[in-house]
């Protein structure tokens, strides 16, 4: 009786080189594949990122803007209350005038203006 011994180590087959070549070759597609993907994720992401800062200066300008014509509302504001106040002391002034030179007169517009308003808000 004769007894083979099997081979451990057999020599590699052309089919065995075939799928190795295979391999090679899907992993190198994929290698490349995925290098496209993070290039264009990276691209995207740059995109966005440039857009965001756009939208964040035209923020800040138009907030900027909007703080400015504030400002100059308010400072007219205050321009025009002056202004009345000034006006209004003045008027007072004429009035305590026209009174002290012709107080009946006086007397009489403030009974008749009063006699208006009181029929006007009974309507």
């Amino acid at each position: 009786m004769s007894k083979t011994i099997p081979e451990t180590n057999p020599a590699p087959s052309a089919r065995d080189d075939g799928f190795r070549d295979t391999a090679e070759r899907a992993k190198r597609a994929e290698s490349a594949a995925v290098k496209q993907a993070r290039e264009a994720l990276d691209a995207a992401a740059e995109r966005i990122e440039q857009g965001l800062h756009r939208a964040t200066d035209a923020t800040a300008d138009a907030a900027a803007k909007a703080a400015d014509g504030a400002a100059r509302a308010k400072e007219k504001g205050r321009e025009a209350l002056d202004q009345a106040l000034e006006h209004a002391g003045d008027w007072m002034d004429q009035a305590r005038d026209y009174v002290r030179e012709k107080p009946t007169q006086a007397v009489l517009i403030a009974v008749a203006a009063g006699w208006l308003l009181g029929r006007l808000s009974r309507r």
